[in-house]
Order: C-alpha cells, then sequence, then structure tokens
C-alpha cells in the first residue's frame, strides 16, 4: 500500500500521470471515493500520462468516455450500475482489456465483479483542497 497526500487538483493530476508511467496496458483501476473527492482529476492525470490528448470529463451520463493513446483508456461510471446484470448492460465485458486501461469512477458498486489483479485507488477528502490518495493491489505502486 502506498500513500500521497494531494495538496490541489493539480497535485492530484501530476500524481496520476506518474502512476501511468508504470501501466502496461492490462489494468483494471478502480476507484473510491465520494462526490468530489478527485476521481475525475486522478483520471485526467492517467490520460496526460497516457499522452491522450482528448478533453477528459467525468462520464456520468454517457456511462463509458473512451479516449486513444498509448493504450487506449475507457473511463467508467458506475454510480447507477449495482449489480452484475446491470453492468453486463453497459457493454463493460465487451471492451478489450488487452492493451488498455479501463479506469472505474464509484466502483464500490461493482466490486464483487473486479477481476482479483485489479489496482485501487481510495480518494479520501480532508479538507477543501487536500486528499489523501491510497494505492492498494499491485506492487509496482507501493
Amino acid at each position: 500500500m502506498d500513500d500521497y497526500f494531494s495538496r490541489s487538483v493539480e497535485d492530484t493530476e501530476k500524481f496520476a500521470e506518474e502512476f501511468s508511467k508504470k501501466l502496461t496496458g492490462n489494468e483494471i483501476i478502480a476507484m473510491y471515493g465520494g462526490l468530489g473527492a478527485g476521481k475525475t482529476s486522478f483520471t485526467r492525470g492517467l490520460a496526460r500520462g497516457l499522452e491522450i490528448e482528448d478533453s477528459v470529463s467525468s462520464p456520468t451520463f454517457a456511462i463509458v468516455n473512451e479516449y486513444s493513446g498509448i493504450y487506449p483508456l475507457y473511463h467508467f461510471d458506475m454510480y447507477r450500475i449495482t449489480s452484475a446484470e446491470e453492468l453486463e448492460t453497459t457493454g463493460f465485458y465487451d471492451y478489450p482489456l488487452e492493451d488498455s486501461v479501463f479506469a472505474l469512477e464509484w466502483s464500490e458498486n461493482i466490486s464483487q465483479e473486479l477481476a482479483e489483479d485489479t489496482i485501487y485507488i481510495d480518494i479520501q477528502r480532508i479538507d477543501d483542497e487536500t486528499r489523501l490518495i491510497t494505492v492498494k493491489g499491485d506492487e509496482r505502486f507501493c
């Protein structure tokens, strides 16, 4: 497990950009954290590190946003997904994990469906600006 204190949105994005340099294109990143914790900011940093030039936004209504870079990035919002059946209707299982990165917001809603080798990012709000980011599940990040 590794902890990082972010003092701003820019810190969170920079941490995620550095984090992305250790990715090999076969990862599921499950993000936990309340509303406004910084999950989308983390994904923006991932995207920058994966050389994605598109603007990254929350996939709240689309459920998934797709971006092309070093590896394809599939950014899912699981806020309204609460069962394996609902997960299947999103097309989640149709996206290729090989040579891709999945970033999942609100992943606690589908925790029983996540692969054993999932990387977990927990973002806890300390105050208006400060976040505690905890990484679990993969020794590359510890």
